[in-house]
């Protein structure tokens, strides 16, 4: 077997595995895949790591699921690009399929509440690790750390995350450039699922007219699940194609499902137009991402060789860094209420910083441990 043909498989293997996996949003999908192949697999250092999440922050698409093609075409070329990239979302598609055709023909969900209760504090220990693994190798002097804490601010604030990166970046590649040409010239040194609805009757569009709707979507989308229920709620409820409480179960369904949130569009393609649909739905959200990943890749190793847009990539990947540690304190704000979820929690920062347990296999047993706690005990 060939190295090409091994990596391929590699690849595979993995960001399937993840795509079973990975509840819980971006920043936890990021911190699952630093886990597997940065801290085990060794596909690239931990700096090239933090340069693939600038970047891609700044690009429109589903943010981790563009990571995990950065990471397949970095082990296996173009081809791995996408290999990695239908690995990651397969699974979650499969799932939202089935999940939506139990919805049209019976009206409910399978009730799985306990499981997502005990996932949500297991995530927070594994985003934590990645934030602080990577916050050591990003938070490189004073200035970087000043970056850091105005964007973890305005994060908090409510400032949207992509003007913030893009903000930081500007701002930092300025200063940082102005600094050093003052130091070369002066010589210086400075220092879900319990919704249950009736039978519900959509209104049918071709599988084409849905390709070019979530492809649109697809090509312009920035932000979280709040933004694509903007943007699908513009798309498909004004228009009168999908109630807006349908709307809210299929957005509802792509949160608490593993993989990328934007296998909603699965969900709501199967509701209006069958398999064909779902199928073009699912195509048209994603393909975008793969086509901004295979142009903006090549670029990247240039941006670093480059000493002012090195200092861009630096002031964004802080940024980045301190947009995931306020999705985590809002995430822990919202989870760790009730004595159950601290306990949950406390065992998997356990797990994560005191152990070798993968981060999966922590997910694992948070599901295990909510499902005890709230159904059994």
């Amino acid at each position: 077997m060939s190295n090409k043909t091994k990596n391929l498989k590699e690849v595979a293997r993995v960001f399937f595995k993840l795509g079973c996996f990975a509840f819980g949003g971006p920043a936890v999908h990021i911190a699952m895949m630093e886990d597997e192949i940065i801290e085990k697999r060794k596909w690239m250092s931990r700096d090239y790591f933090l340069d693939l999440i600038g970047t891609t922050n700044l690009i429109p698409g589903p943010n981790s699921t563009e990571m995990t093609m950065h990471c397949g075409y970095e082990r296996a070329g173009k081809i791995g690009l996408f290999v990695a990239g239908i690995s990651f979302i397969f699974p979650a598609t499969i799932i939202t399929a089935l999940l939506a055709y139990l919805y049209v023909e019976y009206g409910q969900l399978p009730e799985i509440e306990p499981f997502i209760y005990g996932i949500k504090p297991a995530v927070l220990a594994i985003i934590a690790g990645a934030i602080l693994k990577l916050g050591k190798k990003a938070l490189k002097n004073v200035e970087l750390i000043v970056i850091g804490v105005v964007v973890l601010t305005a994060s908090l604030l409510g400032v949207n995350e992509v003007l913030a990166l893009l903000v930081a970046g500007v701002l930092g590649m300025f200063y940082f450039y102005i600094k050093s040409k003052l130091k070369s010239t002066i010589n210086s040194v400075a220092p879900i699922f319990l919704f249950l609805g009736l039978k519900t009757t959509v209104a049918k569009i071709s599988a084409l007219k849905l390709f070019l709707i979530f492809l649109k979507v697809g090509a312009i989308l920035y932000g979280s699940g709040y933004v694509l229920f903007a943007y699908l709620d513009a798309e498909l409820v004004t228009r009168g194609l999908l109630t807006r409480a349908e709307l809210i179960d299929a957005i509802a369904i792509g949160q608490f499902t593993p993989g990328p949130v934007l296998s909603t569009s699965t969900f709501i393609g199967y509701q209006l137009s069958g398999f064909p649909g779902a199928i073009a739905a699912t195509t048209g959200i994603f393909l975008p991402s793969f086509l901004f990943v295979l142009l903006l890749n090549p670029f990247i190793p240039r941006m670093r060789k480059s000493t002012i847009l090195r200092y861009f990539l630096d002031s964004v990947n802080v940024a980045a860094v301190a947009v995931m540690l306020a999705v985590l304190l809002i995430m822990a704000k919202e989870t760790l209420i009730e004595w159950q979820s601290i306990l949950i929690a406390l065992i998997a920062v356990i797990l994560t910083f005191k152990t070798k347990v993968s981060s999966i296999w922590t997910i694992v047993i948070g599901a295990v441990l909510g499902f005890l706690l709230l159904s059994v005990l």
